[in-house]
Formats: structure tokens, C-alpha cells, sequence
């Protein structure tokens, strides 16, 4: 086994600090985009300090339930796993068994809608969910075992699947890690996808999204009104400056923009490590869903 065993416990405090100094099995499938549970943006807001991790009831539902769902696959296999977290270099992966020779490592999956959940239903047909094949890959990845045995448990009996290594999917996996550990180490956000989009149609949005609308058209036919206005009065001056009436029409000369595109000293230069750090804006759209 070419990765390090490191002693801690499973989520201590000490374990959450190592998480975030390294790239995790549980968190690639984020960084590629492919989690239902966490977006690349939302995984970056917590690698930024912007953000600290919510323990939801699944996953307070996936800790609690992990020793017993252990218990009953080695009451099943007959194999003794030893919960370990693995570190090779950058990577690591917390891994809910592995056999003392290192060949054979388990991914316990414990769903909070037990037999009503996708994964459960996709199992009984002998298929894993995109989302934890990549998981699955990245352990593998990184303990360099022969195979991995995915045991999902509802609580009383559980489905195994088995998942072989596939070393043409490490480089995915490696490429997409290193493209959003720049976006850290930048400070630059990634794209926001549909999983950053939350629906509301509670009493109080609904209100002030039918003011917002009103006033904001409201006011786009006030600038029509405008526009119209001051097209008139530049049609009725004829100088440089006239005035009249709390009004005044002045003509003057702007120098232009500069295409940076065009310099010469500029070409092949980044002027990304001339921009200043990233800011929030807020824009407000209307009939965009």
C-alpha cells in the first residue's frame, strides 16, 4: 500500500481540521459537479472560510447507523475491517474498513429513506449512483487496493456491490481537483449551477418580489419617459451649453476606451494577477427561473 496510514478518528475535531488541508474522497464528487448534496460553489464557500459545514439528519442518520451497518457485513463476508483514514500526498480518504493486507477496502452506505431511496433502488439492480462510483474511485485511488465492496445497509439487511479499479478515471478526478484548488488558492469563485438555486413561495418573498416587479416597471417606463425627454432637448440645443428652465445641455468631447487586446506589451500577459479579490454583488432578476 503506497498511501499512509493516519491516526484519527473519524470525525474528531482533529479529523475536520485534516479534511480541510487536503483533497477528499467525499468531496469529489462536488468538485466534479456531480453531487445532488453539494455544489462546487457551496464546497468552495467552506474551503474559503466563508461557510461551515451543516450536519443534516442523513448525515447524522449515515454516522450513527456506520458501526452497526459494519457489523453486519462482516457478519455476512466473514471479513474483519478497520476503519482508517489514508493520505498520498494531497489526497486522502476516510475509508469505513479496509482487510490487513490492504487488497479489499468497504464504502458503507447507510440511506436515511432506507429502501424508498434512489440508492437503495439502484443497488437492488446491481447498479451504484454516479456520485459514489466517484467516491468509490477516488479510495481506490488513493489506497491502491485491488477492490472495493459497496454495502448498502437499511438498517436490518444490506445489498453488496463490488467496484474495480478504474485508472482512466483517476485522471479525471486529479485534473478537477486541480482545477478547483486554484479557484481556492485565487480566491476566484466557480460558477454558480442549478443545485446553488433555492425556490421560495412563502408570504413574505411573494410580497416583496410583487412590489419589486411593480416598481421596477414603474420606473423602466418612467426612463422611457425620460429618454424621450432628453432626446427632444438635445434635438432644441444647438450650442456648446444652454440652460433654461432647471435644465442644462452640454457638449463635449470624451477620449476613448482603451482595447487592452490591441497593446503590443500586453500580448500573452494574464492580467488575472492584476485583479483585485473577489467581491459579492447581488442582482435582481425578473421572470427568470
Amino acid at each position: 500500500m503506497k498511501a499512509q496510514i493516519v491516526r484519527l478518528v473519524q470525525g474528531s475535531p482533529e479529523w475536520l481540521a485534516h479534511r480541510q488541508g487536503h483533497r477528499n474522497a467525499s468531496e469529489t464528487a462536488a468538485v466534479l459537479g456531480l453531487s445532488p448534496y453539494q455544489t462546487p460553489y457551496q464546497l468552495w464557500l467552506l474551503r474559503t472560510g466563508r461557510a461551515t459545514q451543516e450536519v443534516t439528519a442523513p448525515m447524522r442518520h449515515g454516522t450513527a447507523m456506520e458501526p452497526r451497518a459494519r457489523e453486519a457485513y462482516e457478519a455476512l463476508t466473514g471479513n474483519v475491517m478497520q476503519p482508517l483514514v489514508l493520505v498520498d500526498g494531497e489526497y486522502s480518504a476516510s475509508l469505513d474498513g479496509m482487510v490487513f493486507d490492504g487488497s479489499l477496502i468497504l464504502e458503507a452506505k447507510c440511506p436515511y429513506q432506507r429502501r424508498e431511496s434512489k440508492l437503495w433502488q439502484e443497488a437492488s439492480c446491481g447498479q451504484l449512483v454516479e456520485h459514489y462510483q466517484i467516491q468509490v474511485q477516488h479510495q481506490l485511488m488513493v489506497s491502491g487496493s485491488e477492490l472495493a465492496h459497496v454495502w448498502v445497509f437499511d438498517g436490518q439487511e444490506g445489498i453488496l456491490l463490488e467496484v474495480r479499479p478504474q485508472p482512466d478515471r483517476w485522471s479525471v478526478i486529479r485534473n478537477g481537483w486541480d482545477e478547483f484548488m486554484k479557484l481556492v488558492r485565487e480566491d476566484r469563485p466557480p460558477a454558480l449551477t442549478e443545485g446553488d438555486k433555492r425556490v421560495r413561495d412563502d408570504a413574505g418573498w411573494q410580497q416583496a418580489a410583487e412590489e419589486y416587479i411593480r416598481m421596477k416597471r414603474a420606473a423602466e417606463a418612467a426612463e422611457k419617459f425620460a429618454e424621450a425627454a432628453k432626446v427632444k432637448l438635445i434635438g432644441l440645443a444647438s450650442h456648446c451649453s444652454e440652460t433654461g428652465c432647471g435644465v442644462t445641455v452640454t457638449r463635449f468631447w470624451k477620449a476613448g476606451n482603451v482595447d487592452y487586446k490591441k497593446v503590443p506589451a500586453l500580448a500573452g500577459l494574464s492580467l488575472e494577477l492584476y485583479r483585485g479579490a473577489p467581491r459579492e454583488e447581488v442582482r435582481i432578476s425578473i421572470g427568470r427561473q
